[in-house]
């Protein structure tokens, strides 16, 4: 893999494959929620510095491949200029039309998912894209396990290198899977499972402590027997779980969760043993000896990997837990990698993102890439 910090490219056209996907609120970025574009900066700032001209690309939502104003990167350019000090200009027009961008110094792309040929891969729109540029640089780790036209497919017309942010990424990860300083912990939770049971899996020979909260921990108890009531699990995954060794002394569920009747917390929340649920609970969070316990073993660390809360933290009912585990690893003096877009969320509002060694910019991808499976945003840039 070709490195752009090894590079000489100069007086260039640069198609640069970044993640804008912000979050937005009236319109506008939220300030705080930009770490993303900040990420980018030194790709972006090493680019210019060498006199070369940059196409950003990037998405923004799912528009489902149609024009959509509400997913419209037009808001992000006043934003963008203030981060990265520089004009850009804004190509509103569809490039499938287009025979040339002309680009001062920086431009935007609007949103490539507007296009319905990006998520299809293909290769036609990607020949289109790279007809624009002389070098394509992916530095967007977060949809590098998307098979996408302006990840992969593009790679095919257009000599590539990897952005910086991109290559720290792939080293910092590199390195807690294949070298890390131990005791390691891997902490996992949130909704989508399938991909972190394959992290567990990959994780049990080399962690020391794996700690599980959400619909992971979920199906595991109900796996191991225990009552979950009406808790969402993930039935798809129960046959990898059973292939698990369940019951191994490494993996650490919950020994009592914060419960309600209703998704919502309406009707009251209790906290109770695992023992004492019943069949029409809903397991919301994890409870105050569980955080303890996942607390005691946090400090121990020396590397924890983090993804996905430990309950619903989006309600501040049920972010009791997300929070203990969150404050835990900020002061245990362990490296820490966070990631997943709500974990970060959560963080972000307590105002700890420092506290952190490494916040990675992506949620699934991250998955992906600890799980050991191949991104092919990466393995096209081979």
């Amino acid at each position: 893999m070709k490195l752009l910090k090894n590079s000489k490219i100069k007086n260039k056209i640069v198609l640069l494959r970044v993640d804008f996907n912000l979050p937005m609120e009236n319109g506008r970025v939220l300030s705080d929620e930009d770490y993303r574009v900040k990420a980018a900066l030194p790709t972006i700032k090493f680019l210019l510095k060498n006199g070369n001209k940059i196409i950003l690309i990037s998405h923004l939502g799912r528009p489902n491949g149609r024009w959509d104003e509400n997913y419209s990167l037009k808001p992000l350019v006043s934003h963008l200029e203030d981060i990265i000090g520089e004009k850009i200009n804004f190509i509103e027009d569809d490039i499938r039309g287009l025979e040339k961008i002309n680009c001062d110094k920086i431009c935007l792309l609007e949103n490539i998912r507007f296009y319905a040929e990006e998520e299809e891969n293909n290769e036609k729109f990607a020949k289109k894209l790279a007809s624009f540029a002389d070098i394509f640089v992916n530095d967007a780790f977060s949809v590098c396990h998307r098979a996408h036209a302006s990840v992969e497919a593009v790679t095919e017309f257009l000599p590539c290198f990897i952005g910086l942010s991109l290559a720290r990424e792939i080293d910092i990860l590199d390195k807690a899977i294949k070298n890390p300083a131990h005791p390691v912990a891997v902490i996992v939770g949130g909704l989508k499972a399938e991909t972190k049971v394959k992290v567990i899996g990959n994780f049990l020979p080399k962690a020391d402590f794996i700690m599980l909260g959400g619909v992971v921990a979920n199906t595991i108890l109900s796996v191991r027997g225990e009552e979950v009531g009406r808790s969402i699990i993930s039935p798809e995954v129960i046959p990898a779980i059973k292939k698990m060794k369940v019951a191994d002394i490494k993996l650490t569920v919950p020994v009592d969760v914060v419960v309600s009747k209703d998704l919502d917390g309406v009707g009251g929340t209790t906290t109770i043993q695992i023992s004492g649920v019943v069949k029409d609970d809903i397991i919301l969070d994890i409870g105050g000896k569980s955080a303890d316990l996942f607390c005691s073993l946090i400090k121990k660390s020396k590397t924890i990997i983090w993804n996905g809360p430990m309950g619903r933290a989006d309600m501040e009912i049920f972010s009791n837990g997300t929070k203990a585990i969150a404050k835990a690893i900020g002061r245990s003096g362990a490296y820490s990698i966070i990631g997943g877009g709500d974990t970060i969320a959560v963080i972000n509002k307590m105002g700890i993102m420092d506290k952190f060694s490494y916040i990675s910019t992506g949620g699934g991808a991250m998955l992906e890439y600890l799980a050991g499976n191949k991104l092919p945003g990466i393995e096209a840039l081979k």
